[in-house]
């Protein structure tokens, strides 16, 4: 009759178990929160985990060496030599990014640099006029391309592989030592 008065809830038979289950739940969850929480428990899993890396350490060791065989044998890379490689590509991109922003860079300084000076260029080589030579030489442009490390390198490669410049170019300290090969044999 009850069940008549009320239509609007139909009776469930598991809503007390649903309730203890819930019940359960709850404080067993606080019950590990403080467990979990707690500085014995860090130190007892700590202890569980050290154990357990020391003992499989040198099943890893072997199962490393035979993948490392194993993918030699395919002619496949290893982890380490997709990550080298990895690294260097990164290198690389992170190399022609620098020398794209210098070169939009000095485009950006060239085009600011267009002025009468630098139209009378072709004169002043023809008539020799060092006015306008020292004009042409002191604007942005040109320091710009005086300052650039490619150039810094070239005038002084000791300099640039002393400090280890990423613009050191392997063709100039190849041509500083075919210089010097022709100067040493010059002088002797």
């Amino acid at each position: 009759m009850a069940a008549e008065n009320n239509n609007d809830l139909p009776v469930d038979p598991f809503e007390p178990f649903r309730g203890m289950r819930d019940a359960y739940l709850e404080g067993m969850s606080k019950v590990m929160v403080n467990a979990v929480n707690s500085e014995e428990y860090a130190e007892a899993t700590g202890a569980m985990l050290n154990g357990y890396l020391t003992l499989t350490a040198p099943f890893r060791d072997a199962l490393d060496k035979a993948m490392i065989m194993a993918l030699e044998q395919l002619s496949l890379p290893s982890r380490q030599q997709v990550t080298s490689l990895s690294e260097r590509f990164t290198n690389f991109e992170m190399r022609l990014d620098d020398m794209d922003a210098k070169l939009d860079r000095l485009i950006e300084l060239a085009s600011q640099s267009r002025s009468p000076a630098t139209e009378d260029l072709p004169a002043a080589k023809v008539t020799g006029d060092v006015t306008a030579s020292k004009t042409i030489e002191n604007q942005p442009a040109a320091r710009a391309t005086r300052d650039l490390p490619a150039a810094k390198a070239a005038a002084n490669p000791s300099a640039a592989k002393a400090t280890g410049s990423a613009s050191y170019d392997k063709r100039a300290a190849g041509a500083e030592a075919k210089s010097s090969r022709h100067t040493g044999a010059r002088k002797a």
